[in-house]
């Protein structure tokens, strides 16, 4: 890896993990960057979730105070978001790479479009509140966990945003404590295929440190940010790029 890919891969972390806060769609920045360096598709999507692990640990690691009274609630989701995100690793490494590239246009589409549609998490917060006053968990939330975060394992991009926008609706906690509960279920999903990678996939690992260099100070810098920046714009631009890149892999794609 030459210093201009390094530096541009630091770059694009930082940028990542900017997006990440306000978006929750860090992979739209960091899995093209990777592709921008020759890295192919599947190695680029593995060294993608690698990286992202440390953008995992600083999230949870800032959310301790959030986390006081989930202990119970996470113990009973993280069963399922270990097995959904080893599921979608799995999914992702016995299938031919062919297939991961026709449908990651379609899956970077969906995501772009859900960031489009999604509604205020402010919103999303109240309104969990107004059904769940007494804060009790469906009992189908785990299968729920385990569906995105197999999902999560297999790709990503997004997977995020539906986790958080589920808690808020069935839990009936604020966005403070649904988010701390989202950083930590989403780092246990992408935590999981990460490992499973490491031992049995081709990691560029050349990559892998520029990326989570940049995204830790992207994740770092990303709530500060969101303070001052308008977020309604910032997700139609964001959604919008989705869009333009998922048209752009489609090409290659099908071409």
């Amino acid at each position: 890896m030459t210093p201009a890919e390094f530096g541009g891969l630091v770059l694009a972390g930082i940028a990542a993990g900017l997006v990440g806060s306000i978006a929750g769609l860090a992979s739209l920045i960091s899995y093209p960057a990777l592709l921008a360096t020759g890295i192919a598709p599947v190695t680029a999507n593995v060294t993608n979730t690698v990286a992202l692990v440390l953008n995992g640990v600083g999230s949870v690691s800032a959310s301790i105070p959030e986390l006081q009274g989930q202990g119970r609630r996470m113990r009973r989701l993280a069963g399922s978001a270990v097995l959904g995100g080893a599921s979608g690793a799995a999914l992702l490494l016995l299938t031919p790479s062919s297939a991961f590239e026709r449908v990651v246009p379609w899956l970077i589409a969906g995501a772009s479009v859900a960031i489009l549609v999604q509604r205020p998490t402010r919103d999303l917060a109240a309104e969990g509140a107004l059904h769940h006053p007494e804060h009790r968990d469906p009992r189908w939330l785990p299968l729920g966990v385990f569906a995105i975060a197999i999902y999560g394992g297999y790709f990503g991009a997004a997977a995020g945003v539906m986790f958080l926008a589920m808690f808020l609706l069935t839990t009936g906690e604020g966005l403070p404590r649904g988010n701390a509960l989202r950083n930590v279920i989403l780092g246990l999903a992408n935590g999981i295929a990460a490992l499973a990678f490491v031992f049995l996939a081709p990691v560029h690992w050349s990559a892998v440190l520029p990326l989570a260099i940049g995204l830790f100070f992207g994740g770092r810098l990303g709530p500060r940010m969101v303070r001052r920046a308008p977020q309604t714009l910032l997700r139609r631009v964001i959604a919008v790029l989705g869009l333009g890149l998922a048209v752009h892999l489609a090409v290659q794609a099908y071409g």
